[in-house]
Formats: structure tokens, C-alpha cells, sequence
């Protein structure tokens, strides 16, 4: 065809079709050239049936006054301090009152003395605040001859007293005395290791006065102490298991100790006393946990400061323990 000329009609139907057949090539191309797509997922099915969940059964712990008291009822508390919260709340009384409890017994027995375990059918007994009194210490020799501990709640109190020792000599002090002030400076707040250094570090020779607070004394030992009714009512009842009470996060049911954490747990308490003049069954098992499942010592150290930095535990403290808890482990003991 020559310019100038005019297309035919079937010239002009066949140029059509080459257009048409071309835009076809194309998008044939672009589909190829174009990333595949993953087909929709199918919805997800619903998780299987579980057993159904049950709430646990609210623990109920039946508590008195170890003076003489009618008996109460406390439930709901996850640690010390909220513990005396709630024995205050039923008895009336302020939880300052509160020097430290014992379980199964109203007597000022410290191998009775509530710690960081409760059994699910201890019955808990309070010791309140009785007679302040104050006494004139003089050191003869290094040691005063006490072994302090402390009630979770910031009452640091005597739970030993070394036979012939200073304190031994001074009538007055008993097992069971709060400590609150040393030459009238308050340690109320202050934890059992913080008022064993604080006495250590007395002068010998050189008098020093204890205000001392002791536990309310019952005129007339009533004969209805018992431990809790024989109904299950409000327990989880089951003879292997305690309240464990924390004070960081929320109280535990758990079984009780075994016979290595029961041992190691006392080994560790007699090493507390010989390093530290303190006794704590609570922080002694703390540091049994931390060490039983350790293979060499330094994973000990490093666990135990992870979890108790704060008392700074020489390193020949640490030593012992870590014997102390193989020798148990192994039998040697």
C-alpha cells in the first residue's frame, strides 16, 4: 500500500486482530512474570477439650492469741505481714502488736516458731506485745552468747541464749524478748543479721542498754487450746503438703520437705548461727533450693547471690555450705 492510498476493509479487520492478539501475548507474559500466591488458610480448629478448671479450695487457718483468746478463723494472706494483718483484723488488735507466732503450741517454744511454712492443718498461735524493759549489757568477751532472728515483719528478736554466757547471766533476758532499741536508737525495721552485726560491734568493756520487749504472759492457761477442728472444711487436706509463705510473689501449696532438704535445711540453720548469730529456717531453705541441683560451687555462688545479693555472704560462709549440703547429699551425714 502506498501513502495516500485508503485501507480496505479487510486490511483494517486483520489490523484489529493483530492488536487484539497482541494484548493477549502481553498479558500472558505479565501472568507468568507474576509471584504465585499461597491459597488462604484453612480457620484454625478449636483447641481440644481440657479437663474442667476448678477453683482450689480457699485455706483457712484457725488462729488464737497465745495468752488466751477465743478462737478465730484467717484465710487470704501470702506472706507474714499479711498474715498479722489478719490475725490483728479478727482479734481487733494491731498488727504492730504482733511479736512473732508459733504453731501447735501457745508456749514460748522457738522450735514451734512459725517460719516460712505452715502446715495445711497447723493451728497458729500469736504472741503479743507484754512488758518493755530495759538492760544494762557489759561485753567480757567477743561474743554476747545470743542467736537472733526475726518475725518477716520487722521485729528482730532472741531465739537462743548461749548457757554461761553474758546474756546468760542477765536474769531478765529471755528467749522470746523482741530487741527494739539498742542504747535508744529504735532497730525496729531492721532485719536479724543487721542487729547481730550491730551488737557484735559493741565495745567489750563498755556498758550498752537493750530495750527489750516480751511476749504477753497468760494469767490462766486455758485448757481449750486445741489444734484446728477435724473438719475439712475451707482445707486442701493432705498431710505432705504446707503453705509456703514468700516474702517476694504469692504464697505456694507444696509438698513438705524430703529427708535431704529437711537435713540440709538444719545444717545450713546451725551454719547461719556459727557465722551470722542468726537463725532462719525460711532464708536456710531458700539457700538449700539454690544449691541442691548446682554441680560445683561457683554455680552456687552465682545462684545465691542472684536470689540473696543483699546479705553478701563471705565467700567461707559459702564454702561450708556447699559442703555442708554435699556431705547431706552424699550420705556423710
Amino acid at each position: 500500500m502506498q501513502n495516500g492510498e485508503a485501507m480496505s476493509p479487510q486490511d483494517s479487520k486483520a489490523g484489529a486482530e493483530a492488536v487484539e492478539e497482541q494484548k493477549a501475548q502481553n498479558q500472558s507474559q505479565n501472568q507468568g512474570c507474576a509471584e504465585p500466591t499461597a491459597p488462604p488458610l484453612p480457620p484454625p480448629s478449636p483447641p481440644p477439650p481440657g479437663p474442667p478448671e476448678y477453683p482450689r479450695p480457699r485455706l483457712i487457718f484457725h488462729t488464737q492469741l497465745a495468752h488466751g483468746s477465743p478462737t478465730g478463723r484467717i484465710h487470704g494472706f501470702t506472706n507474714v505481714k499479711e498474715l498479722y494483718a489478719k490475725i490483728a483484723e479478727v482479734f481487733n488488735i494491731s498488727p504492730s502488736e504482733i511479736l512473732f507466732c508459733t504453731l501447735n503450741s501457745h508456749k514460748v517454744d522457738m522450735q514451734k516458731l512459725l517460719g516460712g511454712q505452715i502446715g495445711l492443718e497447723d493451728f497458729i498461735f500469736a504472741h503479743v506485745r507484754g512488758e518493755t524493759k530495759e538492760v544494762e549489757v557489759t561485753k567480757t568477751e567477743d561474743a554476747l552468747g545470743l542467736t537472733i532472728t526475726d518475725n518477716g515483719a520487722g521485729y528482730a528478736f532472741i531465739k537462743r541464749i548461749k548457757e554461761g554466757s553474758t546474756i546468760d547471766r542477765l536474769k531478765t533476758v529471755c528467749v522470746g524478748d523482741h530487741i527494739e532499741a539498742i542504747n535508744d536508737q529504735s532497730i525496729v525495721g531492721c532485719r536479724h543479721y543487721e542487729v547481730a552485726k550491730m551488737l557484735k560491734e559493741q565495745p567489750r568493756g563498755i556498758p550498752f542498754t537493750l530495750r527489750l520487749v516480751g511476749p504477753k504472759k497468760a494469767f490462766d492457761m486455758i485448757g481449750m487450746r486445741t489444734r484446728a477442728p477435724k473438719s475439712n472444711e475451707g482445707k486442701m487436706v493432705n498431710g505432705r503438703e504446707t503453705l509456703r509463705l514468700r516474702s517476694k510473689g504469692a504464697a505456694t501449696v507444696q509438698e513438705v520437705q524430703n529427708e535431704f532438704e529437711e537435713q540440709a535445711t538444719k545444717k545450713v540453720d546451725d551454719l547461719l548461727e556459727s557465722y551470722m548469730g542468726i537463725r532462719d529456717l525460711e532464708l536456710a531453705t531458700t539457700i538449700v533450693e539454690a544449691g541442691k541441683d548446682k554441680k560445683n560451687p561457683d554455680d552456687f555462688a552465682e545462684a545465691l547471690d542472684s536470689v540473696l545479693g543483699d546479705f553478701a555472704f563471705p565467700d567461707v560462709f559459702l564454702f561450708d555450705v556447699w559442703g555442708a549440703i554435699g556431705d547431706v547429699k552424699n550420705g556423710r551425714i
